[in-house]
């Protein structure tokens, strides 16, 4: 069979890798409400820095599972590194129904943490093998928007089932149908991508870097601006996951609406990016990541000055809009500016630092809000985000040649 690359031309595999990426999404939305409340409730931590010890052990393994899976997908496909990510995702929603002790919550999350490295990164490399160039940002944005909102209706779902019959075991069978679901569609139907990448490969005008780490990291300009942002976007993602809930019931609300509210903050991120992410392919990506890390950082500050319902559902539509208008942005930037061949190890790469921004952000979050209190903690990761939003205006350049029906004009940031 003749491999071509489009969004038409392979629509079958690109659906149902969407469908793939929402199941994905809705095993991170099982924690989003409950699991700082079953902290708390259930097994008494009281300290804030314990209580997000959860968050540290996913961002680790992750970020670290992200590096590996760039360089496993050349080596060992795809398809089955999808398939062996599933494998890993099985026994969680078991371990935190069952869960006597905080232990078993950090190891679920271990687990975790290595499912949606390996799952999420594959389905990502084989969106963008598929597309090709020209609609790599509405790939991506189709991809990410798929994701979270799938972590919206979790962390909705998980939150009124607790409210009407407890925190374990019922919110957690959700999970049960989402790894089995998405293990069986891999498994059975998914097609490998990497003859669609050494197609793109043998036509691509980027030059292949050497260090390729180092570049990535942050040497250069452009590829750097993109790894530092994602590092704090999951950073302040990371604050707004565990601290968020504990937040809002200091405020007096019922774990319904709290339910609610984090639950809009990944609905507009998901929502968002069907726009966002077709934008990506028009205009410049510094502009959408400027506007989309300050935006991030002044919703987050806003929060220290409201009190009500309304209030703070309003604040966290602005926080995930925000986000929506980074998020695709970040991984079709990171392919624009990489050759074919190294896109996997890339993405990888920028997918170790930037979900090392959840343990950097658990951590320091947990540190403040110790010592300062919740306030403090979340003025501080508001600060950085705009930081990392003034970074990126100083530092990134868009490249000199217009994207396809767009006059070389639009670009005001060129070098």
């Amino acid at each position: 069979m003749s491999i071509q690359l489009g969004l038409r031309q392979n629509w079958g595999q690109f659906s149902l890798l969407v469908l793939i990426t929402a199941f994905v999404g809705g095993m991170i939305g099982l924690e989003r409400t409950i699991l700082p409340r079953l902290a708390e409730t259930v097994f008494g931590l009281e300290a804030h820095s314990a209580i997000l010890t959860f968050i540290v052990v996913f961002g680790i393994a992750k970020a670290l599972t992200n590096y590996y899976a760039g360089s496993l997908a050349n080596r060992m496909g795809r398809k089955n590194l999808l398939v062996v990510g599933w494998l890993f995702g099985l026994p969680v929603p078991f371990m935190l129904m069952w869960a006597d002790s905080w232990n078993w919550v950090i190891m679920a999350n271990v687990l975790l943490g290595i499912n949606q490295g390996l799952a999420w990164s594959s389905t990502v490399v084989m969106k963008i093998d598929l597309v090709g160039e020209k609609n790599r940002g509405l790939a991506m944005g189709l991809n990410e928007s798929a994701g979270y909102l799938a972590v919206a209706f979790s962390a909705f779902a998980t939150g009124w089932i607790a409210s009407r019959y407890g925190l374990q075991p019922y919110p957690f069978y959700l999970g049960i149908a989402f790894s089995v679901i998405g293990l069986g569609a891999s498994w059975l139907w998914v097609n490998d991508t990497r003859r669609h990448a050494d197609l793109e490969g043998s036509s691509s005008k980027q030059h292949k870097r050497q260090h390729i780490f180092w570049e990535t990291t942050w040497r250069d300009r452009n590829l750097g601006s993109i790894t530092q942002a994602g590092l704090v976007n999951n950073l302040n993602d990371g604050m707004v996951w565990g601290l968020f809930p504990v937040l809002l019931a200091t405020k007096g609300f019922t774990l319904e609406q709290i339910g609610t509210i984090v639950a809009v903050y990944p609905a507009f991120w998901g929502v968002g990016q069907l726009g966002t992410g077709k934008l990506a392919d028009y205009v410049c990506p510094k502009t959408m990541l400027v506007w989309g890390m300050l935006l991030q950082g002044l919703a987050l500050i806003a929060m220290l000055w409201v009190a009500s319902y309304a209030s703070f559902l309003g604040l966290s539509a602005l926080l995930g809009i925000g986000t929506a208008l980074v998020y695709p942005t970040f991984l079709t930037a990171i392919a624009r500016f990489t050759h074919p061949a190294q896109r996997a190890e890339t993405i990888g790469i920028f997918r170790l630092w930037r979900d090392l921004g959840y343990a950097i952000g658990a951590l320091l979050t947990g540190f403040i809000a110790d010592w300062l209190g919740l306030n403090a903690s979340v003025l501080v990761i508001g600060l950085l985000t705009i930081l990392s939003s003034a970074i990126i205006q100083y530092r990134m350049r868009c490249r000199e040649k217009a994207l396809p029906g767009i006059k070389k004009q639009a670009f005001p940031h060129l070098q």
